[in-house]
């Protein structure tokens, strides 16, 4: 078996000025198309260097980064790297989909990239490793270590781009699988000491009560993965994979990679974990607990959402960058 394990990156520098005149020309009108508007999901928070200073101090050990661009790249990265790939979406992308402006194409076609391991894991750009990780905090025995809860998500809430890609998803998941019998099949993985009892109470209420899967939990950090599984996917569902592919953004008719992740929950194709390795933070005026969680190591990974129009950016920015600074401050070998 190869139990190499590649790090997934996709990146954007939403100020690429090609990039924004390429962009107006096929959503010229719509600013929010994707329900958050552009100036925010793409400005720069200029902690990317963090991003590769964490791999090289806390997972020394990784096989290869995939770092997937529309083209640009950051001025500063060291692209002679030997253990950095520079995939633009031309390169893996088939033609009649691109260009493409939404993750979610970029991220459904990643199987097509014939030099990627077997064993990956998907990380976005606001997704920093922030202690030391090991190869088993991603795979054991050539499965992702993930965890099962179900959960009744409220969606009210959510974007309703967003909120309609979930719900196709748990649609597409409930037509293939049959939950009750996932769970008899498997119970020591989707009911697990490792959870908690209340999770396990949520999944075995949801379980008797609903035959639908209504929600699973997220956890909106790095994403372990089997590159076999979307290779499935392009099998089992092609017509759900082709149409978001064939969506140049998002669009409320889209599922997500969050789908590939459920098919491998359903087949028991992992390894159950807590949940304490990581965790979720939007963004707001008051980040102290997004400091403390990066300068204390409260975890292995941190996310770091920005959809928050009304933050004050550079405050935030130079706040939550000094926190960084604070673990990382050793430039890293992929840095000019």
């Amino acid at each position: 078996m190869n139990n190499k394990i590649d790090f997934l990156i996709l990146w954007v520098d939403g100020s690429d000025p090609e990039w924004l005149k390429e962009k107006a020309k096929y959503n010229p009108n719509k600013v929010k198309k994707d329900g958050v508007d552009g100036t925010i999901r793409f400005r720069d928070w200029d902690n990317l260097k963090y991003w590769f200073r964490g791999i090289e101090k806390f997972a020394p050990w990784i096989n290869n980064i995939y770092f997937i661009t529309w083209g640009h790249l950051p001025k500063w990265l060291n692209t002679n790297h030997p253990k950095l790939k520079i995939i633009k979406h031309t390169d893996y992308i088939p033609k009649k989909y691109l260009p493409v402006f939404s993750s979610n194409p970029i991220e459904l076609n990643v199987n097509r990239i014939k030099e990627l391991s077997e064993q990956f894991v998907l990380f976005n750009d606001d997704m920093f490793l922030i202690d030391d990780v090991k190869p088993e905090d991603f795979f054991i025995d050539g499965l992702p270590v993930d965890n099962y809860t179900e959960v009744n998500l409220d969606l009210s809430g959510e974007d309703p781009v967003f909120a309609g890609i979930l719900k196709n998803n748990y649609h597409v998941l409930s037509k293939k699988y049959n939950k009750r019998k996932i769970v008899l099949t498997h119970p020591q993985k989707y009911l697990n000491a490792k959870y908690g009892l209340g999770r396990n109470l949520r999944t075995l209420k949801n379980t008797i009560t609903k035959k639908d899967f209504v929600g699973i939990d997220n956890n909106h950090v790095y994403q372990p993965f089997l590159k076999s599984y979307f290779d499935k996917a392009w099998q089992e569902i092609y017509d759900e994979m082709d149409h978001t592919s064939s969506n140049r953004f998002r669009d409320v008719s889209d599922i997500n990679q969050f789908l590939i992740r459920y098919f491998q929950l359903m087949d028991g194709k992992f390894i159950p974990n807590d949940y304490d390795f990581g965790k979720y933070f939007s963004v707001s005026n008051d980040n102290q607990e997004i400091i403390d969680y990066i300068e204390k190591q409260k975890g292995k990974c941190i996310c770091i959402n920005d959809t928050n129009p009304n933050i004050d950016f550079e405050k935030c920015k130079s706040e939550i960058n000094s926190a960084f600074d604070k673990i990382l401050n050793k430039k890293s070998k992929f840095e000019k």
